[in-house]
């Protein structure tokens, strides 16, 4: 074990800046990927399924292996795993821009995944050890959170912009200079933190964990092309249930497990992952479809799609700026609630919504939506890191963002084959 490493010549807002790099075009590939679903679609010959799994494959690979990432923070270090799986995700994103089939799409998306896996456990460490006290770590969470959430929103036009200009491929391209940027920002200014030799990597509860959430992924995909009553989709829902059953079991009985139960033990851990959870859902989920409705329905072009979601771009940095202050004065479950209630709102506003809705009716529930998830995210974060001790951030951390991951991996499954035509 290695004590943590200081330095005179580190800034903890350039490292700030280093995360919040890793976590911006990480949360960017998740958005900016719905507005170019139908050019993929046109240009690679690939039919719907193919764009689900298109999506899913990098949130599958994420929700997979946050768990063992965290582990990794925790063993060798979060700054070294950080920028592994900052240089992961930026190769991987050159192989998306290659691609000339839906094989090599998919492929080079799950690879991404694998490096934002790496990335977002070890970036809410790197976050702890540069901002020791708990007022400035929680502002530098909500600025973190913040621009990720900036990225989301901002992700459709961005993407519709590069998409009507310069084709699909350079959604992925931009992620190149980041990548290099982030990187070197993290090796000059981040602290590294302490290295906890004797955490070892749980392969049993890995492999499970990974059968588990990709038997029910390939079910909730499948669920559109084939219906929910189907054998292949009855028995992967069935396989999913008997892994995450067997995978519990030997979590129990582990001595270093990939996921400690008794961190649920927590209230606050519990419910910042359900919260994480329920939010990706919707909020993946409706990008996934409401970037088709305008698309296929209202006939928009990539870029006035990216437009139509502008809205929940508008209020996005306020509401986390909001939300670390509310945290820092009130605690975390004020923001957490207002959030989540504020985004109910805008889901329920847009079941009214039609092909023939007003720019203004699509916009206000999208508002509500974005605003209020931007809300909630930094308190659940927050939450984490205030109820968890320093040897298990990276796990915790893990731990909150699988939810996350999972939450939207299942929600863009179920949305896409409510809109499957």
């Amino acid at each position: 074990m290695r004590t943590q490493i200081h330095s005179s010549n580190r800034s903890p807002r350039l490292a700030l800046l280093a995360t919040s790099l890793g976590f911006v075009i990480i949360c960017l590939d998740v958005t900016v990927v719905n507005v170019a679903l139908a050019r993929m679609r046109d240009g690679l010959q690939i039919d719907s399924t193919a764009l689900e799994w298109v999506v899913n494959a990098y949130t599958l690979a994420f929700a997979s292996l946050l768990l063992t990432a965290g582990a990794l923070a925790d063993r060798l270090g979060a700054r070294r795993v950080f920028v592994g799986g900052f240089a992961v995700f930026t190769c991987a994103s050159i192989g998306c821009a290659l691609s000339d089939g839906a094989g090599m799409l998919v492929a080079s998306r799950a690879v991404q995944g694998v490096g934002a896996a790496l990335c977002v456990p070890s970036s809410m460490a790197l976050l702890g050890a540069a901002f020791p006290d708990a007022d400035a770590r929680a502002k530098a969470v909500s600025i973190w959170a913040g621009t990720a959430a900036l990225a989301l929103g901002a992700g459709p036009l961005v993407g519709g912009l590069l998409v009507d200009r310069f084709g699909w491929p350079s959604i992925f391209l931009i992620n190149v200079p980041i990548g290099v940027a982030g990187i070197w920002l993290t090796l000059a200014h981040a602290p590294e933190t302490l290295r906890h030799a004797a955490r070892r990597i749980d392969l049993a509860g890995q492999t499970l964990a990974v059968v588990t959430l990709a038997a029910l992924t390939y079910a909730v995909v499948e669920s559109g092309r084939l219906g929910w009553t189907s054998t292949i989709v009855l028995s992967g829902l069935t396989i999913s249930v008997v892994m995450a059953a067997l995978f519990i079991t030997v979590e129990a009985r582990s001595v270093q497990p990939l996921l400690p139960l008794a961190l649920f033990r927590s209230a606050a851990v519990s419910v910042s992952a359900l919260t994480g959870l329920s939010l990706n859902f919707g909020y993946y989920g409706l990008m996934f479809a409401m970037s088709l409705f305008f698309q296929t329905a209202r006939h928009d072009t990539p870029l006035e799609t990216g437009l139509a979601f502008l809205p929940m771009t508008a209020v996005v940095t306020v509401a986390n700026l909001v939300s670390g202050r509310l945290t820092a004065r009130f605690g975390y479950r004020l923001p957490m609630l207002y959030g989540q209630a504020l985004a109910a709102l805008g889901y329920l506003a847009l079941v009214f919504v039609h092909a023939d809705s007003s720019a203004l009716a699509i916009a206000l529930p999208l508002l509500a939506v974005g605003s209020g998830v931007a809300l909630a995210v930094p308190s659940i974060n927050t939450a984490v890191l205030t109820h968890v001790g320093p040897s298990r951030v990276g796990i915790a951390s893990g731990v909150l963002n699988s939810a996350r991951q999972l939450g939207g991996v299942v929600g863009v499954g179920v949305f896409g084959s409510l809109v499957r035509p």
